[in-house]
C-alpha cells in the first residue's frame, strides 16, 4: 500500500516551489514535453505524485533527472503553475533524500546555515594561515595536498554511500532485476551522460546551453586534473603553464555567463534561481578567475607580496570541497548521470 503524506508540498516549498497549487491537470504540459510518449506521462505523473504526497514513488523514479528545464511546459501552461520549477523542486529534494549525513536538505531549505558553513570554513582556512605565520610555501603545499585528500575522501565518505541510496531507492527496493552483465555493459551509458548531457539536446531551445555545459564541464574536469596530477602551481612545463591558463580562463569565461542569464531570467532553468543555484555557479567561476590569478601573479613574482590572493584561492578550494560538492548543486551533475545509467538498467 502506497504511503500518502498530506505534508509533502508544504515541505517541497522549503526546496524552491511556489506556484505547484495552481495545478489543476489539464495535461498541457504532457502534450507539449518532448519527453512525454504513450507509455510515459512525463510530467503529469510527477505532478500526481506531488499532489498525493506519494514520497515513495517518487523516490524510485527517475523521470525528475530526465527533465532538462527547456521550460516549454511552464511557457504553455494555462494557470502558471509552472511544472519546469516542481521538477527542480523535486530534484533537490531527492537529492536531500539521496544523502546519507542529511546536510543537504538542511542546507538547501536554511540559507542562515548556509552562509554559516561558508563562514567556519573561511575562518578555519585563516586560522590555519595564522598559525603557519601565513608562510605562502607552506599553505601551497598544504592546498595541493588538501585537493588530493578531498577528492578521494569526499567520494568515498559522502558522494559513493549516496549513489548506493540512489540505486537502492531507484533499483533494489521496486524489485528490478538486473543481471550483473547488464550493469557491465550499460557502463557506457554512465560516462556519455556525464561527460555530455546529451539527453539535453531534446529541447528544442537548449542547443547552446548544451553546448556551453559540455565545455564547461571538459574544462572543469581537465582544470582539476591538470592542478591536483600535473602540479600546475609547481610545474616547470610550458605545456602545463599554457594548458592551465587556457582552462582556467574557460571555466571562468562560461560561468560569467552564466551568471548574466541568471540576472537577467530570460530562461527557464534561470527564471527562479535558488541560493544553492547561486552558490554553484559563483563559486565556479571564483574558482576559474582565482586559479588564473593565483598562477599569473606567481609567473610574475608579485605573489609573495599578495599572500592573500592564494589565502582568497584556497578558502574558495575548500568552501567547494567541503559544502558545494558533496552538499550542493555540484551533486545534481553526478546524480543525473547515474539516472541515466539506472533507466538504462531498467531497461
Amino acid at each position: 500500500m502506497a504511503r500518502v503524506n498530506p505534508d509533502f508540498v508544504s515541505e517541497l516549498y522549503k526546496y524552491g516551489e511556489k506556484d505547484f497549487s495552481a495545478c489543476y491537470n489539464c495535461g498541457n504540459c504532457t502534450a507539449i514535453c518532448s519527453l512525454s510518449t504513450a507509455e510515459s506521462s512525463f510530467p503529469r505523473e510527477m505532478v500526481r505524485y506531488t499532489t498525493l504526497g506519494l514520497e515513495d514513488e517518487i523516490k524510485s523514479s527517475l523521470k525528475p533527472w530526465q527533465c532538462y528545464a527547456c521550460g516549454e511546459c511552464t511557457t504553455d501552461c494555462p494557470r502558471q503553475a509552472d511544472p519546469s520549477e516542481l521538477m527542480m523542486s523535486l530534484r533537490r529534494w531527492l537529492m536531500a533524500q539521496y544523502d546519507w549525513t542529511g546536510l543537504s536538505g538542511l542546507l538547501y531549505k536554511s540559507l542562515p546555515l548556509s552562509l554559516v558553513a561558508f563562514v567556519l570554513t573561511l575562518a578555519g582556512v585563516l586560522f590555519y594561515a595564522m598559525q603557519h605565520q601565513f608562510n605562502l610555501e607552506h599553505l601551497m603545499e598544504v592546498g595541493h595536498l588538501f585537493e588530493m585528500v578531498a577528492i578521494g575522501s569526499v567520494g568515498v565518505v559522502i558522494l559513493l554511500p549516496n549513489i548506493a541510496r540512489m540505486w537502492y531507492f531507484t533499483i533494489l527496493k521496486p524489485g528490478v532485476k538486473v543481471s550483473f552483465v547488464k550493469y557491465v555493459k550499460s557502463l557506457g551509458e554512465l560516462f556519455v551522460h556525464m561527460f555530455t548531457q546529451k539527453r539535453a539536446l531534446g529541447c528544442d531551445d537548449n542547443q547552446f546551453r548544451w553546448f556551453e555545459h559540455f565545455i564547461l564541464v571538459l574544462a572543469y574536469l581537465s582544470l582539476l586534473f591538470t592542478t591536483v596530477f600535473l602540479d600546475w602551481f609547481s610545474t616547470e612545463s610550458l605545456f602545463v603553464h599554457v594548458l592551465g591558463y587556457v582552462l582556467s580562463g574557460l571555466v571562468f569565461i562560461i560561468t560569467v555567463d552564466f551568471v548574466r542569464h541568471r540576472i537577467q531570467k530570460k530562461q527557464a532553468v534561470t527564471k527562479n534561481s535558488q541560493p544553492s543555484d547561486w552558490f554553484f555557479v559563483v563559486w565556479l567561476l571564483l574558482m576559474g578567475l582565482t586559479a588564473f590569478l593565483v598562477k599569473f601573479f606567481q609567473d610574475m613574482s608579485w605573489l609573495e607580496s599578495n599572500k592573500w590572493l592564494y589565502i582568497f584561492h584556497f578558502t574558495i578550494l575548500v568552501q567547494w570541497a567541503l559544502i558545494i560538492v558533496p552538499f550542493g548543486k555540484w551533486t545534481h551533475f553526478l546524480y543525473r548521470s547515474f539516472a541515466m545509467y539506472f533507466e538504462k538498467l531498467k531497461g
